[in-house]
């Protein structure tokens, strides 16, 4: 019902129970993904008085259509990239896909083609075929015009009627979008709409304040779509990447 009744529930969990319970604001579910082929590269060579470890990564990345799927393809040729290695390479992408590349969060909706690389026949260790894939990849990625996605939810809001002026212009105000509305029984209105996830953090407050406590409202997942560029750059900014060894 909003963060007062948050509230009330943890102090009564505190008070009966003897459960303290840490809490944070929710963390938005951006994703990450890219709107262009490109090429990555890397080479991992590493001696330290013993053994070394040496792998070198040659891959392709590109879109693909199908929601929150991953294909990673190997196609060497020759077996310049053993066969026993690819797994690692793949393992390597996959550690990025976690983490993201631009922003910290996953990456979706792209292909990932291994193509050629070179190996040594003692150095060559699996560590160092991942760390080869994983710096190939974020090359890749860098280089492919990424951008952040957000998610747009539907959003219907049910009011008394001599607020819709107020709550429309509200939501507009939030990169929202009004999509219809709807006279209820008992001079009440219900509005359908699409807003940014993003900007409705805090919309029980806003519409409590808004209808004098009389609004409730509903949201459900619909897409994902790009964040605005200068919001891409304050997520970007705010990254600290963790792909340095």
């Amino acid at each position: 019902m909003g963060e007062l009744h948050l509230r009330v529930i943890l102090e009564r969990m505190r008070e009966r129970f003897n459960v303290e319970v840490e809490t944070r604001p929710p963390r938005i579910a951006y994703r990450e993904t890219i709107t262009m082929p490109a090429e990555g590269h890397h080479r991992h060579k590493k001696q330290t008085g013993g053994a070394g470890q040496f792998g070198e990564v040659y891959l392709r990345v590109a879109p693909l259509r199908a929601r929150n799927r991953l294909r990673v393809r190997d196609d060497v040729v020759g077996a310049t990239i053993p066969g026993q290695y690819i797994p690692a390479v793949e393992k390597g992408v996959r550690q990025v896909l976690e983490s993201g590349a631009i922003a910290g969060y996953p990456l979706q909706d792209l292909r990932v083609s291994v193509y050629d690389g070179k190996h040594h026949p003692v150095d060559s260790k699996e560590v160092a075929f991942v760390t080869a894939g994983k710096k190939a990849f974020i090359d890749a990625i860098q280089k492919a015009r990424p951008i952040v996605l957000e998610p747009i939810v539907k959003l219907q809001v049910t009011a008394p009627s001599n607020t819709m002026g107020d709550l429309t212009g509200d939501l507009s105000s939030r990169r929202g979008r009004i999509l219809g509305n709807q006279t209820r029984p008992g001079n009440r209105v219900t509005i359908d709409g699409e807003v940014p996830l993003a900007e409705i953090e805090n919309y029980q407050s806003r519409l409590k304040s808004l209808t004098g406590g009389e609004g409730s409202y509903t949201i459900e997942l619909d897409r994902y779509e790009p964040v605005p560029p200068m919001k891409q750059q304050e997520l970007a900014n705010a990254f600290k990447p963790k792909h340095e060894d």
